[in-house]
């Protein structure tokens, strides 16, 4: 027993002994753990990035689609082939499935807060992709500093509530309607009372401009190698004869809003270069005058309406000269690239949505277009709300009917300047009637919403679109998916129904 005593003694005086030397080695006061601070300068959300005075917000949405009769956008089958001459053998339905993040940072310096946002989708596609195939798209990338805004924002021309409007999808045609940011330089600047004004630059291509006709050329073939001319037939997705120039200076917008608890109130102003390309093949042939149009538009929102809590009212009118894309869709490309086309049965509608109009030797006659929407929401209670829709959207050419009308219906084979018999040929159908290029656009749609639990929500939603065109005559296919050669369709207006359903996750 005294030997297991010792024993036991000695092994504890060691363990001391050895504890105590380590002991030495230790710094005196361990560093303390570095934890993430909830930031509340700016909302729920932010969190402050360790060791930094940044506040950081990561948010984003899982969000599944459903469209009837539709694109996945939620656009009506404007278009001619598979999508609008109502065949067997098109998609009735379309699918897609997109994830969402976003990125908002903000720093608080002696200039005002410094402000980073960047909204990235990652989109499956149905009648897109391939089977595992997806693409990446970037909505917004923007810094904000001391007023100036720099980047991929909502443009200046539209109000506030641009991207609240109460509807699933994009495919509503509701004034300048931006699906996406505009690439911007802009500066912003506050008077008091919430009213503040913004002047910035934005750049036009692919989301301002229109198109423009050279009524004087025309395409050599359907998917030919070179044309410069107007498309005549309703196959394609892209307007063929979009006679644009260069990009050569921004638009510039201006704006001012009046930001209250009852509302909003937002007047804009937007300026709009149109460069035409060369009258023919080249530079010898010379070329228009640039021209420049002008867009207006005014909203008002008014909000916690008599009729419920959270309930609200939104009008917006826009009127465009030479500037079309402030007035029919902005970055919304419903028209196919400047057409809105429909087959059903037997009949034709379409016409063109364009900036302007002009031949060889001529300068370029400009379109006038104009718009008005209404926007109605109503909370059921906290769960249901449903909301009432509605848009007319109207474009005309004046005197440059004239020029369209000729070059549409073909001028004498073979002679100068004109349509040759091979290109009169090619075409995908030759009209013969009269009337003219003023196009009416009328929508109407509804939409209802359930948000079960805090974040997750089930919409479903109609939408009813009228075509309403002026060309009265025949169209005689020549080739046109879906449509024997030599079948003759009857110009009228359209009817166009398309619904969709979703499901969003946002976090």
């Amino acid at each position: 027993m005294t030997m297991i005593k010792s024993l036991i003694l000695g092994s504890a005086a060691g363990l001391i002994a050895i504890g105590g030397a380590q002991a030495a080695d230790l710094p005196v006061k361990a560093k303390a753990v570095e934890y993430v601070k909830i930031c509340s300068l700016y909302g729920a959300g932010f969190y402050y990035i360790p060791g930094t005075d940044t506040c950081i917000k990561i948010g984003g949405a899982i969000r599944l689609d459903v469209a009837f009769n539709g694109s996945t956008y939620d656009v009506p089958f404007w278009q001619g082939g598979a999508g609008g001459n109502n065949l067997w053998t098109k998609n009735y339905f379309s699918t897609r499935e997109r994830v969402n993040l976003t990125t908002d940072t903000r720093t608080a310096t002696e200039y005002g807060v410094v402000r980073t946002y960047a909204n990235i989708q990652f989109d499956f596609l149905q009648d897109r992709e391939s089977i595992a195939g997806g693409y990446t798209e970037v909505d917004y990338a923007f810094i904000q500093f001391a007023g100036f805004t720099f980047g991929k924002a909502v443009s200046q021309f539209d109000p506030q509530w641009a991207l609240a409007k109460p509807y699933i999808s994009s495919g509503f045609n509701a004034g300048s309607n931006n699906a996406t940011g505009i690439p911007q330089l802009a500066y912003t600047a506050s008077f008091g009372n919430g009213v503040s004004g913004t002047i910035s630059i934005e750049n036009a291509s692919a989301y301002r401009n229109a198109g423009l006709w050279n009524t004087n050329t025309f395409i050599v073939g359907p998917g030919a190698a070179s044309f410069t001319g107007a498309f005549y037939g309703t196959t394609s997705n892209t307007f063929l004869g979009n006679a644009y120039g260069g990009n050569h200076i921004p638009d510039i917008v201006g704006n001012i809003r009046l930001d209250q608890a009852w509302g909003t109130l937002h007047f804009a102003a937007a300026m709009h270069a149109a460069t035409p390309g060369f009258y023919g093949a080249n530079e010898a042939t010379g070329h228009a005058d640039d021209k420049y149009g002008f867009a207006v538009s005014g909203a008002v929102e008014f909000k916690n309406l008599p009729t419920g809590a959270g309930d609200s009212l939104k009008i917006e009118a826009s009127y465009g000269k030479g500037a079309a894309k402030y007035v029919f869709g902005g970055t919304t490309d419903t028209s196919g690239g400047g057409r809105y086309a429909k087959v059903d049965g037997n009949t034709l509608g379409f016409g063109y949505v364009l900036d302007g109009v002009y031949t060889t030797n001529g300068q370029i006659i400009q379109s006038s277009a104009w718009e008005v929407s209404a926007f109605y929401e109503h909370y059921w209670n906290p769960a249901w709300r449903t909301s009432l829709f509605g848009n007319y959207s109207h474009i005309s050419y004046g005197s440059g009917n004239d020029l369209m009308m000729a070059a549409f219906q073909g001028l004498t084979p073979g002679g100068p300047g004109t349509n040759s018999s091979a290109a009169a040929a090619s075409r995908a159908g030759v009209f013969a009637g009269t009337g003219n290029f003023d196009l009416g656009l009328a929508q109407i749609g509804t939409r209802t919403a359930w948000t079960p639990v805090q974040n997750l929500t089930l919409s479903a939603q109609f939408t009813y679109s009228r075509l309403d065109q002026n060309l009265n005559g025949t169209y005689t296919v020549t080739s046109m998916s879906g449509k024997p050669a030599g079948t003759v369709l009857n110009t009228a207006d359209q009817n166009l129904y398309n619904g969709s359903v979703q499901i969003l996750r946002s976090f």
